[in-house]
């Protein structure tokens, strides 16, 4: 019975004591390591939250990649976005560092490229035309980085829209059209016509230019707000080309709320032969000279030295003394005296004369008069006008061109300014009525 239970005991432990006290400390070993892995594990993951504070994490490795992913390139906008009032006339700039520029495209409103053009070394553009008043423009920008990594800068701006606009007319003196590469006299004078009248003169003045070749002394000067006009110190030299260039787009002319230019003007003319003609009340003939040189002698009959009952006053019939700019030839002249104030009396007239030339603007002509040839080169007959032969008005007409100079002498009446008597004008007093 013992050997049975003894066998029965080691029948259900299938192993010797040694064993089982190795089994117990084995187990033992296991979870006392494994007590102290899991103290351990805590301890490890308490300790960097209470370094790092409440506020911080580690980065991880996603947003580490990230930033280094990040374009350097850093863009300069000019100018900034959303602006607004932008000046039309200043470039449009874009400037990169930290790599270069790959495009860059302005548009307008209708979604056209306004042209433009890239730095050499690709770090800058700048827009090459000017942009419209009251416009909105889109600006976007792309570069690429010395990593290879491209970025966009996008932007919006508006220009300014003017409170009121004028624009410039480059005409003759007389009013005229001055189309490019036409020929005047050299006693040309040019006018700039303003359709407003100009606060700020220098402004204005500023805005023009006039070029001589060969290079002639030469001013402006205001005869009102609203005109000023060109002419060189001395008559113009035979040959010279004369350019000008009204630039007043985008400039500011002063004035409540601010005048601004609408839009540029440029032309040019040449200067034919000199054509000097002088007429001297004393001798009552007309010398013409060509290039200095006498061609013509003309006999004349001027104003009569004597002043009539006008319709508002008085009249002086006599001729103007002083160079007048010559307006042009005309043919089947109207000639009125109610056009100067005499609409009625024995002295009042109205008449078509054939042919003449325009020599100022209240109508002094020398032109046709058949009907004074016994008085020319004798005495004075005329309402103001230079009375010639039909053969030497026919003559004349065809020798003249606008520009030219016929200096009256010896009249006693003094040519006004306004009235074609530009170089009436002493060059001082002609300077001293310029804004510059």
């Amino acid at each position: 019975m013992v050997a049975r239970r003894g066998r029965g005991r080691a029948e259900c432990t299938g192993v010797g004591r040694n064993e089982i006290v190795a089994g117990y400390r084995e187990k033992a070993v296991a979870s006392v390591v494994a007590a102290a892995l899991l103290l351990s594990a805590c301890s490890q993951k308490k300790a960097p939250d209470a370094a790092a504070g409440p506020t911080s994490a580690p980065p991880t490795a996603s947003a580490s990649a990230s930033a280094a992913q990040k374009p350097s390139t850093v863009f300069t906008l000019n100018p900034v976005r959303n602006a607004a009032g932008v000046n039309p006339l200043a470039p449009v700039k874009v400037a990169v560092s930290g790599g270069s520029l790959s495009a860059v495209v302005l548009t307008n409103p209708d979604g056209k490229p306004v042209k433009g053009a890239l730095s050499a070394d690709r770090q800058s553009w700048s827009s090459a035309e000017v942009l419209g008043y009251n416009r909105s423009y889109q600006l976007q920008a792309t570069a690429v980085d010395t990593a290879g990594r491209s970025s966009t800068e996008a932007s919006t701006f508006s220009t300014l829209k003017p409170a009121n606009m004028t624009m410039p007319y480059i005409q003759t003196a007389a009013g005229g059209a001055v189309n490019p590469g036409v020929t005047f006299g050299v006693g040309q004078v040019v006018r700039i016509h303003f359709d407003e009248a100009i606060p700020d003169r220098k402004a204005a003045q500023a805005a023009l230019s006039v070029q001589t070749v060969p290079h002639q002394v030469g001013s402006f000067s205001w005869l009102d707000d609203s005109n000023v006009y060109w002419r060189t110190k001395n008559y113009l030299v035979p040959g010279t080309k004369v350019s000008i260039t009204a630039k007043v787009y985008g400039k500011n002319l002063g004035g409540t709320g601010s005048l601004y230019g609408q839009g540029d003007a440029s032309t040019w003319f040449r200067v034919g032969a000199k054509h000097i003609s002088i007429a001297d009340d004393r001798t009552k003939m007309i010398k013409v000279y060509s290039n200095d040189k006498l061609v013509k002698t003309i006999p004349t009959s001027m104003g009569r030295h004597v002043s009539i009952p006008g319709d508002t006053g008085p009249i002086d019939l006599r001729t103007n003394s002083g160079p007048h700019v010559v307006v042009g030839g005309e043919k089947k002249i109207d000639m009125n005296s109610a056009s100067f104030g005499l609409s009625k009396g024995k002295n009042a007239y109205r008449t078509t004369v054939p042919v003449g030339v325009r020599i100022s603007y209240d109508g002094e002509y020398v032109h046709w008069a058949d009907w004074s040839v016994p008085q020319q080169g004798k005495t004075d007959t005329s309402h103001g006008c230079l009375n010639v032969s039909p053969a030497n008005a026919y003559w004349f007409y065809d020798f003249s061109v606008p520009g030219d100079i016929v200096d009256v002498r010896n009249t006693g009446r003094t040519l006004a300014e306004w009235n074609s008597g530009y170089w009436n004008v002493s060059w001082a007093s002609w300077i001293a009525d310029s804004a510059a």
